[in-house]
């Protein structure tokens, strides 16, 4: 039930957050609590000033990359240190999820952040979208299989490790 009262607490803090700063055509936080296709998520990813991704452990690598491959005229990415995406994706403001300062400062940098140095980053981590991408990650895991000898898998003809028995186990027939 954990889950539960962590859903009613963010639940409570975005709309106390939202009470308090939103304006009659802007709200600061938009809260999607279901699931959205790719299409439907993707103009929220168009507009949005920034996009957090911090998993506490590896995870929503895939958010952090359809973030960055709907932009490329800017915007910030920060991105848990601890996803896999984080050492491919180098120009995002890494933060530790559990240092909240240091959340609160990269949330910050990302807002003020100029729009030239945006783009730069986006560029950069848009390459790395396109060049780190399923196909490259299939080569790359059929080239390791490939170096794997015949004998280490058990293929159809490849000799097959014999275990001697002790003196004195033979069968008696």
């Amino acid at each position: 039930m954990l889950h539960t009262v962590v859903r009613e607490h963010l639940d409570a803090a975005v709309r106390d957050g939202n009470t308090r700063l939103a304006t009659r055509r802007w709200r600061p936080v938009l809260y999607l609590k279901r699931h959205h296709d790719h299409r439907e998520i993707w103009p929220f990813y168009r507009h949005a000033d920034f996009c957090m991704v911090t998993s506490l452990h590896d995870g929503m690598n895939l958010v952090a990359k359809e973030f960055v491959s709907v932009r490329e005229d800017g915007g910030a990415l920060i991105l848990s240190q601890f996803t896999e995406a984080s050492a491919e994706l180098r120009d995002a403001l890494l933060v530790n999820p559990y240092d909240l300062d240091g959340v609160a400062n990269a949330i910050r940098r990302a807002v003020e952040m100029p729009p030239e140095e945006q783009r730069v980053r986006m560029s950069r981590m848009h390459q790395s979208v396109r060049e780190y991408n399923i196909y490259r990650w299939v080569g790359l895991l059929l080239g390791e299989l490939s170096r794997i000898p015949d004998e280490a898998i058990g293929t159809p003809g490849a000799s097959v490790p014999v275990v001697s028995r002790r003196t004195g186990d033979e069968d008696t027939a």
